[in-house]
Parts: structure tokens; C-alpha cells; sequence
């Protein structure tokens, strides 16, 4: 974990990182959606815990270019996409007004979002939570922003442990998985790591104990998220593929007590 000394600049490097990435962030399978069977599998897991939109509040945290914030969109959720990258948001709204949809994005810090307390039904988030430096303030702001009975999504994954099938093909010499980001970028993304929250492993217990900690209640971590890898395997290269149906990935969906 990080010191609070240095919480602004571990902060800073983490905006400018995927600032950077921003402009190809979503040629990349896993973070943009190629397919109807991979977007069919995301409707079914949000549906899963969170049910249908019915213009219901919701905020979508470390929203990127909007994958999310438009699936939320789709269901007829009424969707705020948060980000700390205005170069992420930008590729966000104008993929919103190339499809014509009526999602508010705006810059935010996911751990102090300044948005009005009690003013949302669900909150979402994709592979941020690894990224927090401060992981209980961050688990107290959204508990905050829920409104009474409201629920949090998260999509994440213990992403520092290593599957059988990364350690075969580590054994047979294949690089590390961040080896396929541009020169320098590698370091950066492992700089980063050492310095958030959960800088080893995160497993899902661990982090649903935070949630519990700050108040949440009615923890479900869900792991069959098999429609959703199967699609997104089938557009990768073989090891990557295997690697990502065998990596300990969840959604974790929790309450605000109403």
C-alpha cells in the first residue's frame, strides 16, 4: 500500500497513464465490445444484479472511453460516466454523439467524486479498483453517493495471481502479459502497481471485507462470467485467450442498507 505522502504523485502518474492510452484504448478485445454474444453476456450480468434501467440513476466510475456507461445506457439507465482522464472523456462523448446517446460524462476523481450524497440507485465500475490508491475512502465515497437500498457493481479481477496458464507460458518463455504495451509504458503500468492498495494480489474476499467495513451489506461475488470471456477469447491470440478464460476474474455486486 501506499503512503499519504505520496498519494499525489502515484495519483498523477495513474491520470497520465491512461490519458496516454486513451487513443487506442478501445481497439484492444477486453475493453471495447466486438461482438453481440460478448455485449448479450454484459446485459445478462448487469440485468443479473442489478436489474433493468427504468431510468433509474446510475453512475459508471473509471468510465474510459463509455464501454460500460453504454451498456448501462442500453438498459435504460439514466447514466452519469465518470473519468479523471479528460483525454478518456473525450473519446467518451464523442462516441456517445456518434451513436446519439444521452450520457452525461464528467471529470472526476472516483475517490473524492464531489457529486451529491445520496443522489444515485447503482453504481458500476470496471478494473478500477485495482488502480485506487485508497481503497476504504474510495468504498466510503460510493457508499455516500448510493442512495438507501442502492446497489455497487464492480468487475474486477485478482489480476496479481498468476493461473496455471500464465506460469506455463512463463515457463516456456513467454513474455510478461504488460510486455505487449508500447516501450516504456510496461515500467510505468508496474510502477503503479506497486503503489495502489492492493499492490500484491486483490482477491475478491478482500475486497468485498473493505466493503463490509465501510457499511455494505448482502455481498455477492459472482465468477460466471464465462459468456462474457468465451466472447472475448474467441478475437484473441491462443495464450492470451487461455489465459483469459483461467484468471480469477469477479463481479461483485453489494448494498447500501435501506
Amino acid at each position: 500500500m501506499s503512503d499519504a505522502s505520496s498519494n499525489y504523485s502515484i495519483r498523477d502518474e495513474i491520470r497520465e497513464f491512461w490519458s496516454e492510452r486513451a487513443a487506442t484504448f478501445d481497439e484492444s478485445v477486453g475493453h471495447e465490445i466486438f461482438s453481440e454474444a460478448e455485449r448479450a453476456g454484459w446485459h445478462r450480468l448487469i440485468r443479473k444484479h442489478l436489474g433493468e434501467g427504468q431510468g433509474r440513476a446510475a453512475l459508471d466510475l473509471a468510465s474510459g472511453t463509455g464501454v460500460i456507461s453504454h451498456l448501462m445506457h442500453d438498459m435504460g439507465f439514466a447514466v452519469t460516466g465518470a473519468d479523471w482522464s479528460e483525454a478518456m472523456l473525450e473519446q467518451a462523448r464523442a462516441k456517445a454523439r456518434k451513436r446519439k446517446a444521452d450520457i452525461r460524462f464528467i471529470m472526476r476523481d472516483a475517490e473524492n467524486t464531489a457529486e451529491p450524497r445520496q443522489s444515485y440507485d447503482v453504481i458500476t465500475n470496471r478494473h478500477l479498483v485495482w488502480t485506487l490508491v485508497d481503497a476504504p475512502a474510495a468504498f466510503r465515497e460510493w457508499f455516500d453517493l448510493l442512495k438507501p437500498g442502492g446497489k455497487l457493481l464492480i468487475v474486477d479481477g485478482n489480476m496479481g495471481r498468476k493461473g496455471w496458464a500464465t506460469r506455463l507460458r512463463l515457463a516456456f518463455g513467454g513474455q510478461p502479459g504488460h510486455a505487449r504495451l508500447a516501450p516504456g509504458m510496461a515500467e510505468r503500468l508496474a510502477r503503479i502497481r506497486e503503489q495502489v492498495y492492493f499492490s500484491d494480489q486483490m482477491p475478491a474476499e478482500a475486497v468485498v471485507a473493505a466493503l463490509l467495513e465501510v457499511g455494505f451489506v448482502n455481498p455477492v461475488v459472482d465468477r460466471r462470467l464465462g459468456a462474457i470471456h468465451w466472447a472475448q477469447a474467441r478475437r484473441m491470440p491462443f495464450w492470451r485467450a487461455l489465459e483469459r478464460l483461467t484468471q480469477d476474474r469477479f463481479a461483485i455486486c453489494v448494498t447500501r442498507p435501506g
